[in-house]
């Protein structure tokens, strides 16, 4: 699978924020929780959480999802205010499908480093080289890019949406490398052309650590999320037998709490984002789970506390809004994404 033969270095886009320690006690915690859920009656407001968030802000949420389930809960929804406890492009999405209502992110610095790997200049200037392909965006995206883009996806349906273009088509697939990798195993595809995009967080998510894992916990099914850095060496352990195929799969994070939900085993290796690890434990209690990298904290995702979530539905800040053109554009692709979900 070619790569678009740009330089693969982009952490100079961003600046990550320090992640802050909150020690609330047990009953200050519910209080603050208490108090959410007061405002939200209040605004007529919906919360809407990412896996990756703070346990304490999941507890509180109406929906707990990845971010092809948060695009359709937003979607449907018919309260007024949306709480979108995630990243900017996440709430950037929800504006577009819903731009009379009122969409709040409680902390502008949740950004994303994936999302900040392309541009909608450098989208442009890449369509310019393969004019014929076929623009498919991840939803880590932001909405400039998506309004360049034909088709958008998530982790989940990725290789459904891959699927629903003519196979004579090119591909241009932005902007992980990782997840274009498992696509195109997945849907056999030679013809897609990745852009070398990556999330800091699950790039971090190395092979041997995998290897370390299964050692450790012989008999335990691993779960990867396609974004991981592992994911290239790990698909061809997994042909060539290192791996256990039998227990290995690459999975989105709605697609990991099915699996677990539907499996017999009782151990599971998990390589995503650590703030999983509580809807895990929240909804499979029986099961244990062992993160493949400890580390494996995006701090973008913890900006958001009770205490912000609090202040914007007070003061119906920070709102998101996306020009009008550019939400135009973009609707199409999140349109086909939403379709083919």
């Amino acid at each position: 699978m070619p790569s678009a033969g740009v330089e693969n270095t982009f952490e100079e886009r961003y600046t990550l924020p320090v992640i802050e320690s909150v020690d609330d006690t047990p009953d200050q915690i519910g209080a603050k929780q208490k108090r959410v859920r007061e405002l939200c009656t209040a605004r007529n407001a919906i919360l809407l959480a990412h896996h990756y968030q703070r346990a304490e802000v999941q507890e509180v949420a109406d929906v707990v999802a990845d971010s092809l389930k948060l695009s359709q809960a937003a979607a449907k929804t018919s309260a007024e205010v949306i709480v979108f406890c995630g990243v900017h492009f996440m709430a950037e999405t929800a504006a577009i499908l819903l731009p009379d209502k009122t969409v709040l992110l409680p902390d502008v610095r949740a950004g994303c480093s994936l999302a900040a790997s392309i541009t909608a200049e450098e989208l442009r200037e890449w369509k310019a080289k393969i004019p014929d392909a076929v623009v498919v965006a991840y939803i880590n995206t932001s909405a400039a890019v998506k309004a360049e883009s034909d088709y958008c996806c998530t982790s989940a349906n990725a290789a459904k949406v891959v699927s629903a273009i003519p196979a004579d088509r090119p591909i241009l697939f932005v902007p992980d490398k990782f997840l274009a990798t498992v696509v195109a195993r997945q849907t056999g595809r030679a013809n897609i052309t990745a852009y070398p995009g990556y999330c800091h967080v699950h790039k971090t998510i190395r092979p041997e650590q995998v290897v370390d894992m299964l050692e450790e916990h012989p008999d335990a099914e691993l779960l990867l999320h396609p974004e991981c850095g592992c994911v290239s060496s790990c698909m061809a352990k997994a042909m060539d037998g290192t791996l256990p195929a039998d227990r290995t799969f690459f999975l989105s994070t709605e697609g990991m709490l099915r699996h677990i939900g539907e499996s017999r085993a009782s151990e599971f290796a998990v390589g995503t984002e650590l703030g999983i690890l509580h809807q895990l434990n929240t909804k499979y209690p029986e099961k244990t789970f062992y993160p493949v990298n400890p580390n494996a904290v995006c701090a973008f995702m913890k900006t958001i506390t009770l205490d912000r979530v609090i202040r914007s539905l007070e003061t119906l800040t920070p709102s998101v809004r996306v020009p009008e053109d550019i939400a135009r554009k973009a609707k199409r692709a999140i349109d086909r994404m939403l379709d083919l979900a």
